[in-house]
């Protein structure tokens, strides 16, 4: 992998491991249950990226720095607890950069395996909801991407803008950076102001007689 690519995911990876175990830390699970919940979700969207590219062992388990930023992320999770409850939505905040930076190095490393511009921003948009989906499931919620939040959306978003830059051959870690920025303003906006997408009509049964 090009350093670019390396530095995207390792940052995403570290980001979504805060995000995981920040969420391990708001539902009171103890020091075990936050390392699984950190590794879970810095990590199950590169697994699923690399298995579907045929990247096996997939560096999330075979490269000793991908688990070690995850566990680096625990631990200053765990250390620094008090601190996380009193943060607001941080999990969010968090989401939101971890879903931008995976959802880019998944573009990236798709198009570096040679896949088209619909696979890529397939596969990226795949390597950016993974880890907050497994996250999600572990603490028992609805995961962020089935609620009708802009989520699957905003990581498309992102990575349409890198497939964009690949194509008019703009340089790879400016497209990167920009496909990273739009991805995580438009779920950061969403976050704030709520925006969601259509949810269908609610069905009305006519009154009895009428």
């Amino acid at each position: 992998m090009s350093a670019s690519l390396i530095v995207f995911d390792l940052v995403g990876t570290f980001v979504f491991a805060l995000s995981g175990a920040t969420a391990g830390a708001k539902h009171r699970l103890d020091l075990f249950g936050i390392l699984v919940l950190a590794f879970a979700a810095g990590n199950a969207g590169g697994l699923i990226r690399d298995v579907l590219l045929g990247a096996t062992p997939p560096p999330g388990i075979s490269d000793w720095r991908y688990i070690g930023v995850s566990l680096l992320a625990a631990l200053v999770t765990f250390r620094w607890a008090p601190v996380v409850d009193r943060l607001r939505a941080p999990v969010l905040l968090l989401d939101a950069a971890g879903l931008s930076l995976f959802a880019v190095s998944g573009a990236l490393k798709a198009h570096a395996a040679g896949l088209n511009p619909a696979a890529v921003m397939l596969l990226g948009v795949l390597t950016g909801v993974g880890g907050g989906m497994l996250r999600d499931v572990l603490v028992s919620e609805v995961p962020a991407v089935l609620r009708g939040e802009l989520y699957a959306s905003a990581a498309l978003a992102g990575t349409a803008v890198v497939v964009a830059a690949q194509l008019l051959e703009i340089p790879t870690p400016a497209g990167a950076i920009a496909g990273a920025v739009l991805c995580f303003a438009l779920r950061y906006l969403a976050i704030r102001r709520g925006w969601r997408l259509p949810f269908p009509r609610e069905h009305s049964p006519r009154a009895n007689g009428s």
